[in-house]
C-alpha cells in the first residue's frame, strides 16, 4: 500500500492504523495533529482509523512558544 505522507510517497504494510503509522515513525501522538484526506482526526480515533492505499496524510507537529 502507498500513501502520500506530508507530500512524499511512502510504502506501508496493509492494515495499518494511524496509531501504527505514528508508532512506526517514532512520533508521540500527543504532540501532533493528524489530517487524513483533508479531515482532522480526533486523537481517540487514531487506533481505529485504518489507512488505505492512496490516502493523503499530513502530520502536523505542535510547537511551543510565540
Amino acid at each position: 500500500m502507498e500513501i502520500l505522507l506530508n507530500g512524499e510517497r511512502k510504502k506501508l504494510n496493509g492494515g495499518m492504523t494511524v496509531e501504527d503509522l505514528l508508532k512506526d515513525l517514532g512520533i508521540d501522538p500527543a504532540a501532533v495533529v493528524v489530517e487524513r484526506n483533508l479531515s482532522i482526526l480526533n486523537r481517540k480515533d487514531h487506533g481505529v482509523q485504518s489507512l488505505s492505499d492512496g490516502d493523503t496524510v499530513e502530520i502536523i507537529q505542535m510547537v511551543d512558544g510565540g
